[in-house]
């Protein structure tokens, strides 16, 4: 076993061109399978069964291990019986149908709109002060991604119809709406930008020294702003697009056009947000469910 462990991550070294910690994580992964083989007295891969692996990936579940680490061991373990597989040791790969625990899912978290307002009511005092606004107005108005706002030219830019074009993820394109507060705020940036940058210049959002600002000079300007305003430190980008997402879920219930909006392939990946408030789902279901209605006098 720890010949043909030795051959795969040379394999994975010299001919997948894998990085140095990458073959170090899957050469943790599949010294504890040996182990727990040798434990179990079998030392031929040939040996290995379903049964094998799913008894190995419960141990490692019972030790702790969320799923996440728990897919990334399955991975290990199927990827070395491909290449066992491709080698001639093996006749059928034991984890190809082994399936790992999901993992929970946690709710993003997400401002109120109360605390986004007062995040957003900084004074216009200076172009620095100006770029912030019209950056945070945007983020929320239209619930971008860091690097979708910080690479936004102006042509992408439609302020008269109040819109932004959008290149996302897997080159999918959208159009997404810019609110009027956004729409304000990117005007008063345009007029205070000639102080910054060259008039050129594609970028939206420049620096200080006219180049395009770099999506961890966002990060930290929205650090800035929210511990000026009293907020807590770790407000942050993606914090903006949460927020901008929960609270057009709440307003519209709308599931397809919230991932529309954000530029999700996958509408799992919205289902995230939907954590509506249960009180309010309670007093829906109240009002409309035939089973759960109080009785009326016109219903008697």
């Amino acid at each position: 076993m720890q010949t043909h462990l030795d051959r795969f991550t040379a394999y994975l070294r010299h001919e997948r061109g894998l990085s140095a910690r990458t073959v170090e994580a899957y050469g943790r992964d599949l010294t504890a399978f040996r182990d727990f083989l040798i434990a179990q007295d079998i030392s031929d891969p040939a040996r290995v069964s379903e049964h094998h692996v799913r008894a190995f990936i419960a141990r490692r579940h019972r030790q702790g291990l969320g799923g996440k680490s728990l897919q990334r061991v399955l991975s290990s373990i199927r990827a070395f019986f491909r290449w066992l597989l491709r080698e001639g040791h093996v006749e059928q790969n034991p984890g190809a149908g082994v399936r790992a625990p999901k993992s929970a899912r946690h709710l993003p978290a997400t401002l109120d709109a109360d605390t986004i307002g007062r995040l957003l009511d900084i004074p216009d005092e200076s172009p620095l002060a100006i770029r912030d606004k019209a950056i945070m107005e945007l983020f929320y108005s239209s619930g971008l991604r860091l690097s979708e706002l910080a690479g936004l030219e102006w042509t992408q830019l439609d302020l008269g119809s109040g819109t932004v074009h959008i290149t996302g993820k897997g080159n999918r394109a959208r159009i997404v709406p810019v609110g009027r507060k956004a729409v304000e705020a990117l005007l008063a940036w345009r007029k205070s930008r000639a102080a910054m940058a060259r008039l050129q210049e594609p970028a939206v959002f420049v620096s200080n020294r006219g180049h395009p600002i770099s999506p961890r000079a966002i990060q930290a300007r929205i650090r800035y702003w929210a511990r000026r305003q009293g907020l807590p430190s770790h407000v942050h980008p993606h914090l903006l697009r949460h927020s901008f997402a929960s609270h057009m879920l709440e307003s519209s219930g709308d599931l397809r056009a919230v991932q529309e909006l954000l530029g999700h392939a996958d509408i799992s990946t919205t289902q995230v947000y939907t954590h509506l408030d249960f009180q309010h789902l309670a007093r829906v279901y109240d009002k409309a469910h035939p089973r759960a209605r109080k009785k009326t006098k016109d219903d008697t």
